[in-house]
């Protein structure tokens, strides 16, 4: 059985005097700076954290908590664990190597990677002039120590040169090199975390994640995790209730927009309240599917 959880975090703009407002100079304004931690399309951690803190701060204590929780329930579970460059820092890395948990990491780059990767980005670019300017990637593989770091590391360089120009990036991981071809980690692997980011999105821009706008952090936190929820929600009514339908990848947007709003007509007795969904509704059939999927599951 394999699990892999993916970190990331992304700015909540603050545009009030909330508790908690801190200017951030990369975001460039004010935010919150929740993590996330997703064990595929499922989200385990959504936490609401201030600005003015390091990108993976507190990261490594959830990670614990919930790699002894798989561990327990499924013991032989292997497990990865893939975030970007914000986390790619000695002490969680230390932890995955003493604790038997795989990790792929984005590594910002800097003049000693890119000496390293000079070679690389040379090719690409003969590569693409030679296919009219197409873009061209070359993957490099290299043994790098970082000074902060207690030894030397794998890490993946990608030399690509697109649109008349270089475009490096590297990532480091513990996985044994004899068993992976670079390109492949890099592009189906790592690259496969933007699905979660994705996730987030739908959170933001379909569930209103983002509104963090009460006074208090406590407040914004739950907010935060009503949302949450909401996606859990929504996300097992993919899974269960839309399985193998025409919806069943849809975005939680998409699910409000056709499957479940619906005009109705709701009438109120003594007795009882009477909703009566519009006959005109296109989806009647997959409706009733989904209703008989979800009572079934119980």
């Amino acid at each position: 059985m394999l699990h892999e959880l993916c970190l990331n975090l992304v700015p909540f703009p603050v545009h009030g005097h909330q508790e908690g407002r801190f200017f951030h100079g990369y975001y460039g304004g004010y935010c919150y700076l929740p993590l996330y931690i997703f064990d595929g399309d499922w989200p385990i951690v959504a936490w609401l954290r201030t600005s003015d803190r390091d990108a993976s701060d507190g990261a490594l204590g959830k990670v614990q908590k919930i790699v002894a929780a798989l561990r327990q329930r499924f013991p032989k579970v292997e497990i990865t664990l893939r975030a970007d460059s914000g986390f790619c820092r000695d002490a969680l890395m230390t932890w995955c190597e003493l604790h038997g948990v795989f990790y792929l990491l984005g590594l910002a780059r800097n003049p000693v990677l890119e000496r390293k990767l000079a070679a690389g980005l040379e090719q690409a670019r003969a590569l693409s002039e030679q296919n009219a300017g197409a873009p061209a990637r070359v993957f490099v593989e290299m043994a790098y120590r970082a000074g902060s770091w207690h030894a030397a590391r794998w890490v993946i360089g990608k030399a690509e040169w697109t649109q008349g120009e270089a475009n490096p990036r590297f990532i480091i991981t513990n996985k044994n090199p004899l068993h992976f071809q670079a390109q492949a980690l890099y592009e189906q692997d790592y690259c496969g975390r933007g699905n979660m980011e994705n996730r987030i999105k739908e959170q933001q821009l379909d569930l209103y994640a983002d509104r963090t706008s009460t006074e208090t952090m406590r407040s914004n936190q739950l907010r935060l995790w009503f949302s949450t929820l909401a996606y859990l929600l929504m996300n097992q009514l993919r899974r269960v209730g839309l399985q193998g339908t025409q919806l069943a990848q849809a975005t939680c947007g998409t699910l409000r927009l056709r499957l479940l709003k619906i005009g109705a007509l709701v009438r109120v007795s003594v007795r009882r309240v009477w909703v009566s969904l519009s006959s005109a509704y296109p989806l009647q059939e997959l409706f009733a599917l989904v209703a008989r999927r979800l009572c079934r599951s119980g």
